[in-house]
């Protein structure tokens, strides 16, 4: 039987170079910086979304409120952009909402509801339909 033995290093000379250390942090920081990148990007997007989810709320809770309605009430007269007269919206939401008699049928009425908003200068805005019958 032979028995390995290994040659140990005596002079000291063990560890990194100066070199090798600096690449592995510059590759450790271009990881980091892309990991905060996204997370820049993921909440703008749930701040986006929650604009969306809120003013979509706010026209559900509106058109819910008109479907409600008799089909003979005043405040489904047919009209073109009509301001909302329900109570105030949420702060930074606009409502108007509009009906067209006898579309897509006869007897019934198109209500469609906008809701618009301002995001960073940008106005945005989502919009919600429903058909109302008449029901005799």
């Amino acid at each position: 039987m032979r028995a390995n033995h290994k040659k140990v290093n005596t002079t000291g000379e063990g560890g990194f170079t100066l070199l090798e250390v600096i690449v592995a942090i510059s590759i450790l920081t271009f990881g980091l910086l892309a990991v905060a990148s996204m997370q820049m990007t993921a909440i703008r997007g749930n701040y986006n979304a929650s604009n969306i989810t809120e003013a979509t709320t706010v026209a559900q809770d509106r058109l819910e409120d008109l479907m409600g309605l008799l089909y003979s009430d005043p405040l489904l007269d047919p009209g073109n952009g009509l301001s909302d007269p329900a109570p105030p919206s949420p702060s930074g939401y606009t409502i108007t909402y509009d009906v067209l008699d006898n579309n897509p049928i006869t007897n019934t009425r198109l209500i469609t509801v906008t809701v618009r908003w301002q995001d960073k200068g940008a106005q945005k805005q989502t919009v919600l339909t429903c058909v109302k019958p008449q029901v005799l």
